[in-house]
């Protein structure tokens, strides 16, 4: 149900301009789902919705743009504690070792987090070749891993 709602709430905000939580528990309310204010107010917490004003002077909810990269950071963070087994570099590529079958899912995800420095990835079953694009950006990414790690 809770998924159901939530893509519900998505949909309703793309179609229309939603002020308030009043006007969003109408919306699903016309659409045959029931909630209370409450629930609302956690589904917009969990969707990571917020206001963004219009250009008629009011305001609407809206998904936020650093919703994308709060997810990937916390799918990496998991990926990363569950499956690598080590990492190290050779000046500007990044080496990272996972558990066998795991490489492919951390390349993925790591791709996806269009990170400024890296020019590209390789994968396998059990390691990432990360290419940066300077040695010093090598040196940051295994320093943000490393702190991932902890």
């Amino acid at each position: 149900m809770k998924s159901k709602r939530q893509a519900e709430i998505l949909r309703i905000i793309e179609t229309v301009d939603v002020e308030t939580q009043d006007q969003l528990l109408s919306e699903l309310k016309a659409r045959g789902i029931h909630s209370t204010q409450a629930t609302i107010s956690r589904d917009i917490k969990e969707l990571h919705l917020i206001k963004e004003l219009t250009g008629y002077g009011s305001y609407k909810y809206v998904v936020s743009e650093r919703k994308l990269s709060l997810n990937f950071a916390g799918r990496l963070r998991n990926i990363f504690k569950e499956g690598v087994t080590s990492f190290d570099l050779a000046q500007n590529i990044v080496v990272v070792k996972t558990m066998p079958g795991l490489a492919q899912a951390a390349g993925a995800t790591l791709d996806s987090m269009d990170i400024p420095d890296m020019v590209g990835s390789l994968a396998g079953d059990d390691t990432v070749i990360l290419i940066m694009r300077t040695n010093e950006a090598a040196s940051e990414f295994c320093a943000e891993i490393h702190n991932m790690l902890k």
